[in-house]
């Protein structure tokens, strides 16, 4: 059969692309392991004929949407000449086996007929090249060449286990595909940091505000776990007040109604997941960045603050003010500002600056208006800087109005200080919207993770969140406040003796 007939044979049994990723032109291995034909779920559809071409999707896990995406390009590769695609995966293992699983399985389950049309020219373990002109290769950067097609899968992941990496991508692969093409950058959360949370934040304002998207902008999609039929249990289960109240706020936000069947199942599978569960099943969008970071010191901790609400809007009492500092000039400097209230320590307020003196920490203070009773500053404010007079921080602190300043001792170890943090997790308060930064801080305060062993280190990573997280120390392990002593009474109890 010659080459025109196949392929006018097929496109009267698939006219167009939805036909095709629809009604099984393409073969898949599906979660058993078993070759079947693909077709979209609703979800991919959904996804598909609601794209912009700049796409940014935050997923629950087990959506197929990488199974999609990598499809779709193929298709294009296949039936439009001369596109070159490319996929980038946070590490080359995972990128070579989406290419093998994925791309090579779908055209190597096509008709033969219809691969003696469009050859493969080149068939590698990371690309291959067709006899129409196109190609699609995999990789962790892709920096050179020009693209039609781009997807970049878990790109959360890479943001915070390969900060540097990510950023290749952006400078480098991102500017690979010209405006007008197409770019997919689709990830499960993985807390509020890096360049694919700024994505998704930033597309969702726009998604808010209405503005037209130009062909440079992305377009925001989010695929909610309860939008699969096959996440429910039609057993019984107990729903605890607890639960209850979390579907009543998912269905109150997201304006659906999830039966007894769906709930069924998110309470076997929270049990399941734990602290996991909202990044890896979220309900909405912001939970997905609220959940427990992978590596993170603080998970457990500040979800467990979320559940019992003690990271709410807090009112500043006319009580005394202390605050706990992280010193820094070219670094952040952070403070945290905190009262007391019997056994509650609240967070209050918070800022973050760098680059300046203590003269400008002292007006800050000063507006804030604050009764200050001391400020905590950590070990090294004691340390001798290299100006002519050979000061310590201190005293330029001192000088510059900050007062009274009490330096803290130092602790023998970073885990020594990470314990301490994590004891005086339960007595803590922060305000919601005030520390909303600091928060965000104590949320991504991770290890450090080694590329060439794909482990974490068994010390923090130095980032934008050690700064604010360290002020959040410096409260840990100030020396305990003295009880207050009711001095009328006592003198009661005096009187009382005497008598």
């Amino acid at each position: 059969m010659a080459g025109a007939e196949v392929l006018a044979l097929a496109a009267k049994r698939w006219p167009d692309k939805l036909a095709r990723l629809r009604e099984g032109f393409y073969s898949i291995k599906d979660k058993s392991g078993a070759v079947v034909p693909f077709r979209m779920n609703d979800d991919q559809e959904c996804f598909l004929l609601n794209r912009h071409g700049m796409d940014v999707v935050l997923e629950a896990r087990q959506k197929g949407f990488t199974t999609v995406i990598q499809v779709d390009m193929l298709d294009d590769c296949l039936f439009t000449p001369n596109t070159a695609a490319g996929v980038i995966a946070h590490n080359l293992n995972d990128a070579k086996a989406f290419f093998a699983d994925k791309i090579k399985f779908a055209y190597d389950n096509l008709p033969q007929a219809f691969r003696a049309v469009v050859s493969a020219e080149v068939d590698a373990a990371d690309s291959m090249k067709f006899s129409n002109g196109s190609s699609i290769r995999v990789g962790t950067s892709l920096r050179s060449g020009t693209l039609q097609r781009l997807h970049v899968s878990e790109y959360g992941k890479l943001c915070a286990k390969y900060p540097e990496k990510a950023r290749e991508v952006r400078t480098g692969a991102f500017n690979t595909v010209q405006a007008g093409q197409n770019i997919t950058v689709e990830s499960t959360a993985e807390g509020q940091a890096g360049d694919f949370f700024e994505m998704c934040e930033k597309a969702r304002r726009k998604e808010e505000s209405g503005e037209p998207l130009t062909s440079l902008d992305f377009k925001f999609h989010f695929s909610p776990w309860f939008t699969s039929p096959e996440y429910r249990l039609d057993e019984p289960v107990l729903v605890t007040q607890e639960m209850a109240k979390y579907f009543a706020k998912v269905e109150a936000e997201m304006g659906v109604t999830l039966d007894d069947g769906q709930r069924a199942w998110y309470v076997k599978k929270a049990e399941q997941q734990g602290d996991d569960i909202k990044r890896e099943y979220p309900s909405t969008p912001k939970e997905a960045f609220e959940a427990s970071v992978e590596g993170a010191y603080f998970g457990t901790q500040m979800t467990t603050m979320r559940k019992q609400g003690r990271i709410c809007r807090i009112p500043v009492l006319d009580a005394p003010v202390y605050t706990t500092w992280d010193l820094g000039l070219n670094d952040s400097m952070t403070i945290t500002f905190w009262q007391d209230v019997g056994m509650e320590r609240r967070a209050i307020d918070y800022y973050e600056n760098n680059g300046e003196g203590f003269g400008h920490y002292a007006r800050i203070l000063q507006e804030r208006g604050y009764n200050y009773a001391r400020h905590y500053m950590p070990h090294d404010a004691d340390h001798r800087m290299l100006n002519q007079q050979a000061t310590t921080r201190k005293q330029e602190a001192e000088a510059a109005g900050i007062k009274p300043i009490e330096v803290l001792k130092r602790i023998a170890t970073e885990g020594d200080g990470i314990e301490a943090s994590r004891r005086f997790f339960p007595s803590v308060y922060i305000d919601s919207e005030r520390c909303a930064a600091l928060v965000k801080c104590l949320d991504n305060y991770r290890k450090e993770f080694d590329d060439k062993l794909g482990v974490y280190k068994d010390h923090p990573r130095h980032d934008w969140s050690s700064h604010g997280y360290k002020s959040f120390e410096s409260a840990a392990i100030r020396p305990a406040p003295a009880p207050q002593v009711d001095i009328s009474a006592r003198l009661a109890q005096i009187r009382r003796g005497i008598a």
